[in-house]
């Protein structure tokens, strides 16, 4: 996993050696801040560009809202420092890593009215990030002894640094019992999502997904969303149990790291035949064809060049 030696920190491009924060950085004490997962991707002509990069950075601000933080940039000024970061790094596929946080200022927890904020924006080489054979062969996956917190307790819609506490001990529990990953069950016991992926299920040809109400309303999730409309596949919005996922014909996974990736078996369940199903691995395909710019009829404006 290769990193970027350049990072965008505080309005330049910084060795990455350079790009220092203090030991009294109220983000690093409480966790508040906001992140967004990004990828690039090698196009046909040889040239990289950053998929759905304004949806992300809409998120990013978004975010802030729910924080009640006030990045001290524009968007549009975020959005060529994704860019700027990526060439700086001659990066023609990576991950990219935009963060925002409560800098060095009060130690209490409460931060004051307008507190100051780190912004960086970094990046890497990410290959599977459930590996190669769970892309291929499938995942397994564990339902965790860890829930996602009430909607009022954890606020769903914003990717917050310190919420992902809660994904962490459920994937770490997860890969301690042999798994690849973890699943998480709301407070009344449905599922919601992986530890940083949305869900979906197909039985008897439906394809099904958790509703957004309860979960991180993943990019690639809508990505998937408008391109099973397009298709004119069946799909619903609707909350679901463990059981039901267990006698799913298949399942998988999505997220901007994880991007289409397959489950083979749940709690020591096989799921469908244990292996890849059709509509998974049609996805699958179309999905790298979409973000390549091979199919343009999806999203004419979701993949922005890297000068």
């Amino acid at each position: 996993m290769a990193r970027g030696s350049q990072v965008w920190f505080n309005g330049k491009i910084v060795p990455a050696e350079n790009a220092k924060i203090s030991l009294f950085t109220h983000g690093l004490h409480y966790g508040v801040g906001a992140f967004e997962g990004i990828r690039a991707y090698q196009q046909q002509n040889g040239n990289g560009a950053v998929f759905r990069l304004k949806d992300h950075m809409d998120r990013l601000f978004e975010t802030c809202k729910i924080l009640d933080l006030q990045i001290p940039y524009t968007l549009e000024k975020l959005i060529q420092a994704t860019l700027d970061t990526c060439k700086a790094n001659e990066f023609k596929e990576c991950y990219i890593r935009p963060i925002v946080f409560i800098a060095d200022g009060p130690l209490g927890v409460h931060p004051g009215t307008h507190p100051p904020l780190d912004v960086a924006i970094l990046n890497w080489e990410w290959g599977n990030y459930l590996g190669d054979k769970g892309i291929n062969e499938g995942a397994r996956l564990k339902v965790s002894s860890f829930i996602r917190p009430h909607v009022n307790s954890s606020m769903t819609k914003g990717k917050i640094t310190g919420q992902y506490v809660n994904s962490v001990l459920a994937k770490r529990e997860a890969v301690a019992a042999g798994f690849d990953e973890a699943l998480l069950l709301d407070p009344e016991g449905y599922l919601t999502e992986g530890s940083g992926e949305n869900l979906f299920l197909v039985k008897n040809g439906v394809i099904k997904t958790t509703p957004p109400n309860s979960i991180l309303n993943g990019i690639t999730r809508r990505t998937i969303l408008e391109y099973f409309h397009h298709q004119g596949l069946p799909i619903q919005e609707v909350r679901f149990t463990r059981d039901e996922l267990w006698c799913a014909d298949e399942v998988f996974l999505s997220g901007t790291a994880a991007e289409i990736t397959p489950i083979r078996e749940i709690d020591h369940r096989l799921i469908g035949e244990g292996r890849p199903g059709p509509i998974t691995s049609s996805l699958q395909k179309a999905f790298r064809a979409i973000v390549r710019g091979d199919l343009p009829e999806y999203g004419k404006n979701w993949l922005t060049p890297i000068p």
